[in-house]
């Protein structure tokens, strides 16, 4: 018991000494209309979906989005991990976002390189898409090493592309709070994120209340994902270290390459440290400290 509490104070002691002098993560805005916007869809970002136990899906996308371009997309895949293409491993693969083009006929034969099927082989969780205005339909397709797909794909979803995107953001009008929000909030949650490299949560946000548990979905810029051991270029795993107000510590290291994980936490407020791991388990990105709040516990 005492060598336990000893390694949590080390452990606490050392990510605060690695906190100090960092940026913040993300916050939530400044704007009292544009918090209480985003903060009513936090359930809906966090919330589990047991339907199916292998699924890919859009993160931060849904059916009918109104969007500027250019725009982000954000992968999540369920029950599988994420590897570079030419990498034969099991239970895992890359994503594939299909544009404007059906399905395969044919699941056995490898997925086409064209401007309609695109593949993200270095194990990316994103990528910006530019697309003229119009309606598009986009699909991801999950795949192995040699482009061949699983029996794993989004449902299909229609965006509408307004026009090119400025630096000018959308406005809240308090007197048609609702439809105005929703404008605001289909555009915040596309927008592409700066920066060479990074890894962060895609779908919370620092300083956000939470149901618990929740689904927390990870992302990274620059880099890709791939599972322990594999000593691939520009390439890591997951692992997030949970630390609540008070000393208690756990970390999850995700090193199948899953680029999303559940967390079941009790009532209170805690700090979330998310960092990608190289082959040799070495911390080679992590983020500032994402302090989150569990209000409530579903049972």
């Amino acid at each position: 018991m005492k060598s336990n509490c000893v390694k949590s104070v080390a452990l606490l002691a050392m990510l605060g000494m690695l906190a100090m002098g960092r940026a913040q993560a993300q916050g939530l805005p400044g704007n009292a209309l544009e918090r209480r916007c985003w903060l009513g869809y936090t359930a809906e970002r966090s919330a589990i979906d047991m339907r199916e136990p292998t699924a890919v899906r859009f993160v931060n996308l849904r059916n009918g989005y109104a969007l500027r371009s250019p725009f982000m997309i954000e992968f999540g895949v369920r029950g599988m991990g994420v590897v570079p293409a030419g990498n034969p491993t099991e239970r895992a693969g890359h994503h594939h976002l299909l544009i404007d083009t059906p399905l395969p006929r044919d699941h056995q034969e490898k997925i086409p390189f064209s401007d309609k099927h695109k593949h993200f082989g270095k194990g990316q969780t994103g990528t910006v898409l530019d697309l003229p205005p119009g309606a598009h339909t986009l699909r991801l397709l999950f795949a192995d090493h040699d482009h061949r797909p699983y029996f794993v794909y989004s449902p299909e979803i229609t965006v509408h592309v307004l026009g090119t995107r400025t630096a000018a953001p959308i406005a809240i009008d308090p007197a048609q709070f609702e439809n105005t929000c929703s404008a605001w909030y289909q555009d915040q949650v596309s927008a592409p994120r700066g920066g060479a490299k990074e890894v962060y949560a895609k779908n919370l946000r620092d300083g956000e209340a939470v149901s618990s548990p929740f689904v927390l979905s990870l992302g990274a810029i620059g880099m890709g994902i791939a599972p322990a051991g594999r000593k691939l270029p520009d390439t890591g795993h997951f692992a997030v270290t949970v630390l609540r107000t008070g000393g208690t510590a756990q970390r999850l290291v995700l090193a199948d390459g899953r680029t999303e994980t559940t967390l079941d936490l009790a009532r209170g407020d805690y700090e979330l440290e998310i960092a990608l791991l190289d082959a040799d388990n070495k911390v080679a990105l992590k983020s500032a400290p994402l302090r989150l709040s569990v209000t409530r516990q579903d049972r």
